[in-house]
């Protein structure tokens, strides 16, 4: 038996066996994983799976479990919304729901958490790590082992926040944190410890990939193309990286601080010994406004690509859009403070960043502008892509709105604590970010798989996610102005009830929406064959991801193209150039796989679990195991290896790509 004292604070009474919701949702996720390794066990496809993707290096494998990830913990956070509108919708008057305070303020706090930093990021991470090393002609990205640390860095970030729902509890504190609620005399527990660890490892990892893409774009474009030449989608992803770069380090520092606070006594954030509770909350937002815009410009950017191609025309106002996307990106670090107007910064303070916030609305509107006029004229088809694209412009031109009005100090002082803010929130990141992800997704899988997604039961999911949207946000910004404080446990105003039942019903309709989602992913499966892309290019598009086969070739390009203008596989296909790769071939240097990734994933858990319940015995021996893993990697000689000529003019020839290439070389 272990001693306790080498456990830390962790002991059996930190498993919430009391509580049914909980241990139910613990079982239930069990269960499905357990069903998941049965099934891969019954097919016997563990080497597969540990060859093929666990270790791999290859960037579209890599974007393919990003995705993967994103959709997990999706349906974990939407089970938190779920339990959220359901308390609000029951707990008036002398009815007080079915979820108690503390556990209610569990659950929006793991809420926000989940679906802004293990939701947003990990699926626009995953669209950029498959379609942008191919749009600008690479065979990878600049790191792919570094590539791989992040992914699983992000994997065992997300497993620190799984886990806090079975061992121990999460933050109480909201998803940003504030002091002196995450201060250890609010918050004694384990919970704020999740919630640091988990953005802080996380972070790092994402630190990672900004550096990493920063450099792929920058040094591994194709030849010919400029940056005037590279497509939106890679633009926003540069500005993206630039923005993590600037801003990810900031939120580093603050939840080091706090962390200091906590562990060490330290007062940075407190009102004694000269703590500076604001210190906080502007170094949060310092990070937090800039990411609201690096989950958005991806999106844009997918917009940007899905409104040309079926409009079958080249993008309205390409410069524009490029400018307009690094304005934002500049703006975007200047208007921070309008998340705390009500602080008490006073009114010259609350006036510059007032204008500062409607400033940034003007290149978002030319964004806008540029779409519809890009659709003007054209020869629109609305496939599932466009249907996103469209209920993207209409519904975040609403919340854009919204944001301006919030953006008047005297507003926001009656707002900014009401239903109305949520409201505004949502209506900015479900249709600015996860309408963008759904519609990339759906243009972009033939190209990860082969094959094209069921258009019947992805309009489906579209207008019930559009329908639910409405129906689950619009009331709210009636309870806003009715008075309604957001992060409410229980009311005692029967005139809020019907509108919070209404949004109830919408966040049902959205759950409906995510089913159909997972049923059309099954339908498009069993009827792949007749659904198949053979041509690599389904969509008649314009950049050169769709130049290679479906999916492509884990070297990407034969030969890497050469690019004389913007679109430019339309301009190949224009010209009628030749876009598949021709004999002669020359050999292809490709990096290995390899277990490293996985490993330092695992110890970066452990490390994660030990420092939230103080197990400093865990936590030094895994600092060291993770010190000695990266030595070792950094001694690996035997990293890449070369693809003969004549082994990819076999494989271009007969457009098999046999896996013991990708693992042994």
């Amino acid at each position: 038996m272990i001693p306790a004292s080498l456990l830390g604070r962790l002991t059996l009474s930190a498993i919430p066996y009391h509580n049914p919701i909980i241990m139910g949702a613990v079982g239930t996720a069990s269960v499905l994983g357990l069903l998941v390794m049965a099934w891969v066990t019954w097919r016997g496809r563990w080497g597969y799976v540990w060859r093929e993707w666990l270790t791999s290096v290859d960037h579209k494998r890599i974007g393919v479990m990003y995705i993967i990830v994103a959709v997990i913990m999706m349906l974990r956070g939407f089970a938190d919304a779920i339990m959220m509108r359901t308390q609000q919708a029951l707990a008036e008057g002398l009815s007080q729901g079915y979820l108690p305070p503390d556990h209610y303020n569990q659950v929006f706090s793991a809420h926000g958490t989940i679906m802004i930093i293990f939701v947003a990021m990990p699926f626009f991470i995953g669209l950029m790590n498959y379609v942008v090393p191919l749009q600008i002609g690479a065979r990878d990205v600049a790191y792919p082992f570094v590539n791989a640390v992040s992914f699983w860095m992000t994997v065992a970030s997300a497993l620190l926040l799984m886990v806090s729902l079975a061992v121990g509890d999460f933050s109480q504190a909201g998803w940003s944190g504030y002091p002196p609620l995450s201060e250890t005399q609010f918050s004694p527990g384990p919970g704020v410890d999740y919630w640091i660890w988990g953005l802080q490892l996380g972070g790092v990892g994402t630190l990672l990939t900004g550096i990493n893409f920063f450099v792929t774009i920058l040094r591994l474009r194709a030849p010919g193309m400029s940056l005037m030449k590279m497509p939106v989608f890679t633009w926003t992803i540069l500005v993206t990286t630039v923005l993590i770069m600037l801003s990810f380090p900031v939120l580093t520092a603050t939840l080091a601080l706090l962390t200091l606070d906590r562990y060490l006594d330290m007062h940075f954030f407190t009102n004694d010994l000269g703590g500076n509770q604001m210190m906080f909350t502007n170094l949060f937002w310092v990070w937090g406004h800039p990411e609201v815009y690096i989950v958005i410009l991806p999106a844009f950017g997918i917009f940007s690509e899905v409104v040309s191609t079926f409009s079958h025309k080249r993008l309205f106002g390409y410069a524009s859009m490029v400018y307009a996307t690094v304005a934002i990106a500049v703006l975007s670090f200047g208007v921070w403070l309008h998340h705390f107007f009500t602080m008490g910064a006073g009114a010259d303070v609350n006036a510059f960043f007032g204008i500062a916030t409607m400033v940034i609305a003007v290149p978002t509107g030319v964004k806008i502008f540029n779409w519809l006029f890009t659709m003007y004229r054209g020869r629109i088809e609305f496939t599932t892509p466009m249907l996103w694209s469209i209920g993207f412009i209409i519904t975040f031109t609403i919340g854009g709105m919204t944001g301006v009005l919030l953006s008047v100090p005297g507003a926001d002082f009656v707002l900014h604590n009401s239903e109305f803010l949520v409201a505004h929130f949502h209506n900015m990141l479900i249709p600015g970010a996860l309408f963008g992800y759904f519609a990339g997704y759906t243009f972009w899988f033939p190209k990860m798989f082969g094959f094209r997604l069921d258009e019947t039961w992805g309009r489906r999911a579209f207008w019930s996610w559009l329908a639910g949207f409405y129906l689950a946000f619009m009331p709210l910004y009636a309870l806003g102005f009715m008075g309604m404080p957001r992060r409410l446990v229980h009311y005692d105003n029967p005139l809020w009830q019907p509108y919070l039942l209404v949004a109830l019903l919408g966040t049902f309709l959205v759950a409906y929406g995510i089913f159909c989602q997972v049923v059309q992913l099954v339908v498009s499966f069993r009827h792949r064959e007749a659904l198949r892309d053979t041509t690599g290019d389904p969509w008649n598009s314009h950049s050169l991801e769709w130049s290679t086969a479906s999916p492509p070739p884990f070297y990407n390009f034969a030969k890497v193209p050469q690019v004389d203008a913007l679109d430019a596989f339309a301009h190949m296909k224009e010209q009628g150039t030749p876009h598949r790769a021709q004999a002669p071939f020359a050999p292809i240097h490709m990096p290995r796989n390899t277990g490293v990734g996985v490993a330092i994933g695992a110890i970066t858990f452990i490390f994660g679990f030990a420092m939230v319940w103080h197990i400093w015995w865990m936590a030094t021996g895994s600092a060291v195991a993770m010190l000695a893993v990266v030595v070792m990697r950094a001694n690996d000689e035997d990293v890449d290896y070369m693809v003969s000529a004549e082994e990819v003019a076999h494989l271009e020839t007969r457009g098999m790509i046999p896996t013991e290439l990708r693992t042994q070389g």
